[in-house]
């Protein structure tokens, strides 16, 4: 095991070593600030925090939210509001600043899948909202892609319909019929199916059929907040708390009024409908508003090359280690943002990706990675998400888990 000694040695040798010792102390919280009867919850209860370096998965807690989102979650929580007007007013904004028909806040991308889908079914018909998902006649039915199936077009599934998989142009002429009610496609599988994005939004006008895309992941880049519902896609759906720092347990849908409107009347405040249990509260839709206020503030192009730079430090320092590579990996769709794949021969450097994502666990401080074997071998570092300086402790304490294990 290196020393604290040596440590101390590798994090002078990283580029950038002057606002090292500057920001150690100002990555840790400052408690005292938080409340004057602070309590430290986590320690109280023995949960484990750590340093974010896989990005905005959900079992890790999404993204931390914006100072500016938790302020108007404060304001919110103090005084009663109308939870219809709420939304009105808040829809609106945000339909605003996004330059759409109509939105509204949900809770999370998974039940605007569920919501988007219901109000195509159901339009504003107080009957079939009520008896959703169990309506009489034959089954439902809504048309993917093949290769866009995932797991979570299991909330399309929530409202009763069957899934129709098509590959081609053709075969989804063909699967069109009367009990056709929705297309769906998935944004971060874009470059997998045959039937590209503006195509498909094109057979859905041809047909008079609603198409719904989830982008639940796919912030950054900025301009995809307006580029799908502009292309003509019907019904969009954002997450809020991942690339836009909003609450972990919001979203947003956007897109034709006529479906957002029937969309609001499948949650609550009613009661007899398939949403009930898809509450969002008053805090969470001020907050996923602010959320994307601050968004559209941002100098995207001046955090992208910050970004950069975090990346490049934790990339450089790794392949420091005798017998370890590393590349700078970008999706294509989804989580758009630089990462580092490292990889090493493992025959001089003796562990495995799985072996050296587990050391940075369980070692202090705890580093989340991940591996990604669609991206390629390896494991990956993705700081996208680490609070400012945390690059730094990142990168020492790989080079030191390598450094380490090298025969």
């Amino acid at each position: 095991m290196i020393s604290r000694r040596k440590s101390i040695q590798l994090l002078s040798s990283i580029p950038f070593a002057g606002l090292l010792f500057e920001g150690l102390n100002s990555i840790t919280i400052n408690t005292s600030k938080i409340s004057p009867s602070y309590r430290d919850f986590y320690k109280e209860l023995g949960i484990r925090t750590f340093i974010n370096a896989t990005g905005t998965h959900t079992f890790l807690t999404g993204s931390l939210m914006r100072p500016e989102v938790l302020e108007a979650i404060n304001y919110a929580s103090h005084q009663y509001v109308n939870l219809l007007e709420m939304q009105d007013k808040v829809g609106a904004r945000i339909a605003t600043l996004l330059d759409c028909e109509a939105a509204m806040v949900t809770a999370g991308a998974a039940s605007a899948l569920t919501l988007g889908t219901a109000a195509t079914i159901t339009g504003t018909d107080p009957q079939k909202i009520i008896q959703l998902p169990n309506l009489p006649g034959p089954q439902l039915e809504v048309i993917v892609q093949k290769s866009h199936r995932f797991g979570y077009d299991h909330a399309v599934r929530n409202t009763g319909v069957k899934m129709i998989e098509v590959e081609t142009k053709r075969e989804l002429e063909r699967a069109v019929n009367s009990r056709t009610v929705m297309m769906l496609f998935a944004h971060h599988a874009s470059n997998t199916g045959k039937i590209k994005d503006q195509e498909f939004v094109d057979l859905g006008k041809k047909y008079n059929l609603p198409t719904f895309i989830d982008c639940a992941a796919s912030v950054p880049p900025e301009e995809n907040l307006w580029k799908y519902t502009k292309m003509g896609f019907d019904l969009v759906t954002f997450s809020g708390g991942k690339g836009l720092r909003g609450p972990q347990s919001a979203g947003v849908l956007l897109g034709r009024k006529d479906l957002i409107d029937a969309a609001r009347l499948q949650v609550p405040p009613y009661g007899n409908t398939i949403g009930r249990g898809m509450k969002v509260n008053k805090e969470e839709i001020l907050g996923m508003m602010v959320a994307l206020e601050e968004y559209l503030k941002i100098d995207h192009a001046r955090e992208r090359k910050e970004l950069e730079e975090r990346v490049e430090l934790i990339s450089n320092t790794a392949r420091s280690v005798p017998g370890v590579n590393t590349e700078i990996v970008v999706q294509e769709f989804g989580n758009h943002v630089p990462q580092v794949r490292v990889f090493w021969d493992e025959t001089r450097i003796k562990l495995t990706p799985e072996q050296v994502s587990d050391k940075l666990r369980f070692g202090h401080p705890s580093i989340e990675t991940i591996t990604l074997p669609w991206l390629g071998d390896g494991l990956f570092v993705n700081i996208w998400m680490a609070r400012p300086g945390e690059e730094r402790i990142v990168a020492v304490r790989l080079k030191e888990v390598l450094t380490d294990a090298l025969g």
